[in-house]
């Protein structure tokens, strides 16, 4: 009799061991899970940023290439503002001439 006891209660030890290996296994599986997800968004953003940093390279071109086109438009010390006028300088007088010395 006291064997078949120690058999059930083998039985029921082997059982409660398979269970916790089976629980063990599926928190190790879940956990695997999640890591190839969280490797996934990590790639994603990776990809995201490195999309982002050729946009950013590409309009910092265009805007060198434009900034170049005006640099060579320029007058030789002139300004790049169109409604600027010769009234602005101050070397000449009101009438657009260069100022005369009445005192000679």
């Amino acid at each position: 009799m006291q064997a078949i006891k120690d058999k059930f209660n083998d039985m029921s030890a082997m059982r409660k061991a398979k269970a916790e290996a089976k629980e063990e296994e599926k928190a190790e599986k879940e956990l695997a899970k999640v890591r190839v997800e969280v490797a996934h968004e990590v790639r994603l953003a990776r990809e995201a940023e490195a999309t982002m940093d050729l946009h950013v390279n590409k309009a910092a071109q265009k805007i060198a290439n434009e900034e170049e086109k005006y640099v060579h438009d320029q007058p030789a010390g002139g300004t790049l503002d169109p409604y600027a006028s010769s009234f602005t300088n101050t070397h000449l007088n009101n009438a657009g001439t260069a100022p005369t010395n009445h005192l000679l």
